[in-house]
């Protein structure tokens, strides 16, 4: 089902997909739908909790934390940027229409921005980036750069171009919010 519901978001966006278009995509009844979510808003969470979660473990994979700090950001973002791409629709949707949903949309939106707060925050506490003079990242610091992130990406997507377009200027912002001074 929640294959489902992303093939709908990508073909026609989240506030035009009803139950109907997922249970038709996803080749079962409204019954086995309801017996799983209470709606689509349920299951749409769902949906972001599962691809975010895998977000954060391929970013974290991606990265090599023995590696000269400034490749270690490049990595990281690029992971970010690809997993981005990979559902360019549903990275959209996370980003425009998670807050306009009720309180556990709300939650989610909170909580998994708590969860790459902390991968931003792990990933930049090597032994690389200190040897580079780089200090821990502060938890508003991480959320200058997600939320950087995430609007350059809305953006572009919005402007229809692709969230890859945006690889070198992401790269370039990190290093100089995460680099030795900042």
């Amino acid at each position: 089902m929640l294959d489902g519901l992303a093939a709908s978001i990508a073909d026609k966006g989240y506030r035009a997909t009803t139950v109907a278009d997922i249970v038709r995509r996803a080749r079962t009844s409204r019954r086995t739908f309801y017996e799983h979510f209470a709606g689509k808003e349920e299951c749409f969470i769902a949906l972001l909790s599962d691809t975010n979660g895998q977000m954060i473990r391929r970013i974290a994979a991606a990265v090599d934390r023995e590696a000269p700090w400034e490749r270690q950001v490049r990595q990281a973002v690029g992971a970010w940027i690809a997993a981005s791409e990979s559902e360019p629709a549903l990275t959209l949707s996370w980003i425009r229409d998670v807050p306009a949903l009720g309180t556990a949309a709300r939650r989610l939106q909170r909580d998994m921005m708590e969860g790459f707060i902390v991968l931003v925050q792990q990933l930049c506490d090597t032994e690389a980036l200190r040897a580079a003079g780089i200090r821990p990242v502060s938890r508003p610091v991480a959320i200058m750069l997600l939320g950087g992130l995430r609007e350059l990406a809305a953006t572009t997507v919005e402007d229809g171009g692709r969230i890859g377009d945006i690889t070198e200027t992401a790269v370039r912002a990190a290093v100089a919010l995460l680099g030795p001074g900042a």
